[in-house]
């Protein structure tokens, strides 16, 4: 085992049990970014009740952590503007978020097959 290693796995132990699932979703990320085949499942988590547009987006984003939000920064954008600017009901841009977010996650595992 490398000192990197080593040190890696001592700094992991060290870490509160959220610290370590971040830190895995951090490198799950970094590896599928550096052209690793195997894309990281999505970690569902479960949507509140009377949920706002913008948590919404930073819950789809921690399921969703291994697609790249800068290729869905347009329709994001636009479904944030579509309820803010136009009043476009919470629940169905949420609807769309989500829909918007898997799409994005289908395409990139379906690139890495």
């Amino acid at each position: 085992m490398s000192k990197q290693e080593k040190r890696l796995l001592t700094l992991f132990g060290a870490l509160p049990d959220d610290a370590r699932a971040t830190l895995l979703e951090f490198a799950e990320f970094l590896h599928t970014r550096s052209g690793g085949r195997e894309v990281a499942v999505p970690t569902p988590i479960e949507r509140p009740k009377d949920e706002t547009v913008i948590a919404a987006i930073k819950r789809l984003s921690a399921t969703y952590h291994m697609v790249d939000r800068d290729k869905m920064l347009h329709e994001t954008s636009a479904l944030v503007s579509a309820h803010l600017m136009q009043g476009r009901p919470a629940v169905e841009v949420i609807d769309e978020l989500e829909q918007v977010f898997r799409r994005h996650y289908e395409r990139l595992v379906a690139t890495r097959q």
